[in-house]
């Protein structure tokens, strides 16, 4: 299951490979939409830069999401949606549903290669 990364007021799900099941998704969603609840964050943003393919399973995840967030008073957004993730989404005509969010945050590559600089230690931890 993906984790949960807080950035600012978005609770950050960043879903790997292929979305052709959609529990580990759906986990994943739900437990971001805590942070919600606790007050923590005010959005739910699912960066997609790392799925490879998504199907009606995943689909269904998202929007399943996308109710529970409105109960909560939130929204769930969509950050860096694959052209495959975004041809799905208009053909169904949910595209509108999700907002799309520029992240602010660093990728997850890039955060995990910035974190001992940022820390100011060797990643060795020398």
């Amino acid at each position: 299951m993906p984790g949960v990364d807080i950035f600012g007021r978005a609770a950050v799900v960043r879903p790997v490979g292929e979305i052709d099941t959609a529990p580990s998704l759906s986990r994943a969603l739900a437990h971001a939409l805590t942070f919600v609840t606790t007050s923590r964050a005010d959005r739910v943003v699912a960066d997609r830069s790392r799925v490879t393919f998504c199907d009606s399973s995943g689909l269904n995840a998202l929007i399943a999401a996308r109710l529970r967030a409105i109960e909560s008073g939130a929204t769930i957004h969509l950050a860096n949606p694959a052209p495959q993730l975004q041809r799905v989404l208009q053909i169904t005509g949910v595209a509108a549903l999700f907002p799309r969010e520029d992240p602010a945050w660093p990728s997850a590559a890039t955060a995990l290669q910035q974190a001992p600089r940022l820390a100011g230690k060797h990643p060795n931890g020398r």
